[in-house]
């Protein structure tokens, strides 16, 4: 009787063991330097990882967990996406990426919260993402509403300019695969706040502008809707690129959809090939859903 009724609380668990995918997965990720973790869920029911119980940092994905916890913070204080934010010149950080700072370099401009999460979001912009952590409340607002979803294999602590002072804070803003993957279905499929900030969110995700060479590259031209959000990191003190990431959701044509999640961690490939590692893996993914959802 138990395992009936372990099968019926976990079904997706079940359907998941050693599938085919997982197969292919394990395949493409063989012999490369670097530990890569995947998770993926399909149709919000059959679920594969690899490599889930490593803790990969996030880097700039956790911009998109910040977008989630910051419209919940406006919803509940019944805030547009117009709200205009100061930005001074203290506020552009000059030795990190930021395509804001380079368009407005002295600052001393106000702009729209809405504006701002199209810098962290398309274009991961790094102060944009610091600006919009001091109107919230911080690393530790995103991470207890992360929290509160029921999302806990993850932890947000630094922001983008502690990250920088300290490269072994970027280990310590960390997630698995799976708990990227299943905070994608939340956000495509709850309704966590009002629909003019989830609609927001979405639609500046499937303009995402970086990381094209990745879960993207695969899809292009394919008819499919693809929303992600990037993430990449320095290069630690071995010289290896301390994260290459990318998570998202896609949506087919024949009304299929999955979210997935890659991560390379502590990675000795090249920049170049970590991308293309995410790249195959999507392409992996991609034709595996759409051979068995006909």
């Amino acid at each position: 009787h138990l395992s009936i009724i372990f099968f019926l609380l976990c079904p997706a668990l079940v359907v998941a063991q050693n599938s085919p995918l997982e197969t292919q997965l394990k395949k493409a990720i063989e012999g490369k330097k670097a530990e890569i973790g995947i998770a993926v869920i399909i149709d919000g029911q059959d679920t594969i990882t690899v490599n889930n119980d490593i803790h990969y940092p996030l880097m700039s994905v956790f911009k998109f967990h910040q977008a989630l916890a910051l419209a919940d913070y406006m919803a509940k204080r019944n805030q547009s996406l117009d709200t205009l934010l100061r930005i001074e010149k203290s506020d552009l950080k000059p030795d990190t990426y930021s395509p804001l700072r380079d368009k407005y370099p002295q600052g001393g401009i106000e702009m729209s919260i809405a504006d701002l999460l199209r810098y962290t979001l398309q274009q991961s912009d790094n102060n944009a993402c610091d600006i919009l952590f001091g109107y919230q409340g911080g690393p530790d607002a995103v991470n207890r509403y992360i929290h509160s979803l029921g999302i806990r294999d993850c932890a947000i602590v630094g922001t983008e300019t502690a990250m920088h002072e300290d490269l072994d804070l970027c280990y310590q803003n960390w997630s698995t695969p799976l708990a990227a993957a299943e905070l994608m279905e939340i956000f495509r499929r709850e309704p966590l706040f009002a629909q003019e900030y989830q609609d927001f969110i979405y639609q500046t995700m499937v303009e995402c502008q970086t990381g094209q060479d990745r879960l993207v590259a695969p899809l292009l031209g394919k008819g499919v809707t693809v929303g992600h959000k990037t993430g990449t990191g320095d290069f630690n003190a071995k010289g290896q690129q301390i994260g290459c990431n990318d998570i998202g959701f896609v949506l087919l044509p024949n009304g299929h959809a999955y979210s997935i999640a890659v991560f390379v961690k502590d990675s000795a490939e090249s920049s170049l090939e970590n991308s293309k590692i995410i790249a195959d893996i999507s392409r992996i993914v991609y034709k595996y859903v759409i051979r068995t959802t006909k």
